[in-house]
């Protein structure tokens, strides 16, 4: 298949390329190569999957790496999906029969400073990408939720069957918009789409500002890390890799109707048109605090850790049910956190020497 991966540059993007390559699909990328954090990354990243297409590259699935994927199958466009003629052009010419648009302002913590910044990229992006699979007959788009969109709901773990009206965070509201968004077009124009509720992602190529880096950085620099909710946070922690396969899985299986869909009763997570939501996460929530401990471990160093209460926008867990990701795809992520966090910190050792 001809796919269009939007973020390619980035965390999950990059590895979902790299992943669609090694099976023999064509991958078309787009990214806007932003400042949000170091540019010097995302070019490594891209680097990475374009010398993997030439057979020259690093894979990022080591039980892939003996896999070459044919010369000339990755093109790499510099592009901001908010720019709605380059967006159309790109759709119209190319034809994609797939589209996983990963691209979006992440961060919970930055959108109270930057809210602009997210309804740019979260909502006009995501908006670009619909019309072009409007318009050109797409015939699944796989889209990146996240499990903020459950907001100040406590009932977990968190099912896709439950409302998750309540946002608190900016962010979670953008991407929750995002869902509804992607029911008005499958609903009107029959777009199969499917969004994904991601949990708590790291791995190597991880983001500069999430927690594992941070920390990681700060400990080996034997500085002190900021534990907030004085380290009482559960997150439902998934590897990356898991993460990729898992986008991929419900990639192959595109969205269809639920006919036994009762608008007196509406399900949450399905619909009488081509419309799908899906959690997916390890299923395995572990504490923070033993999230860290086992990140010492693999460093072989203490951390001095300052205790700080819950952020604003944060939530203090997540969980997640995963059974309709299961149920479609027969895929659900296995990485377990002590598994995850060596293969992180193996990584950052080689990359940052």
């Amino acid at each position: 298949m001809k796919i269009l991966v939007t973020g390619a540059a980035g965390f999950i993007g990059s590895h979902i390329s790299q992943f669609l390559l090694a099976r023999g699909d064509e991958v078309v990328g787009i990214d806007n190569l932003n400042d949000y954090y170091a540019v010097s990354l995302k070019e490594a990243r891209l680097a990475a999957t374009q010398g993997f297409a030439g057979g020259n590259g690093p894979c990022f699935f080591p039980d892939l790496a003996g896999t070459n994927a044919s010369t000339g199958n990755f093109r790499f466009i510099k592009m901001d999906v908010a720019d709605r003629d380059a967006v159309a052009d790109l759709f119209a010419s190319e034809k994609f029969d797939g589209v996983v648009h990963m691209a979006a302002q992440a961060g919970v913590r930055h959108s109270l400073d930057a809210p602009f910044d997210y309804v740019d990229s979260n909502v006009t992006g995501f908006l670009t990408i619909l019309e072009g699979c409007r318009h050109n007959k797409v015939g699944h788009l796989v889209y990146a939720s996240t499990s903020s969109v459950y907001g100040a709901n406590t009932n977990m773990p968190f099912s896709v069957h439950n409302p998750a009206d309540h946002q608190v965070a900016l962010y979670g509201a953008t991407k929750r918009a995002n869902e509804l968004m992607a029911h008005s077009y499958s609903h009107l124009f029959g777009v199969p789409t499917t969004g994904l509720r991601f949990f708590t992602v790291y791995g190597p190529w991880g983001r500069p500002d999430m927690a594992l880096f941070l920390f990681t950085r700060a400990i080996l620099a034997g500085e002190p890390i900021n534990v907030f909710n004085n380290g009482h946070h559960i997150r439902d922690f998934t590897f990356v890799e898991d993460i990729a396969r898992g986008v991929v899985a419900v990639l192959d299986n595109p969205a269809e109707t639920n006919e036994a869909w009762d608008s007196s009763a509406p399900a949450s997570a399905s619909s009488k048109a081509p419309w799908r939501i899906h959690n997916i996460g390890n299923g395995q929530p572990v504490e923070l605090l033993r999230y860290i401990e086992v990140l010492e471990d693999c460093l072989g160093k203490k951390a001095i850790m300052q205790m700080k209460p819950l952020q604003p926008g944060d939530v203090p867990d997540t969980s997640a049910s995963v059974e309709t990701l299961f149920d479609a795809t027969g895929y659900k992520p296995q990485t377990t956190v002590e598994e995850g966090i060596r293969r992180f910190v193996d990584w950052y050792r080689a990359f940052y020497r």
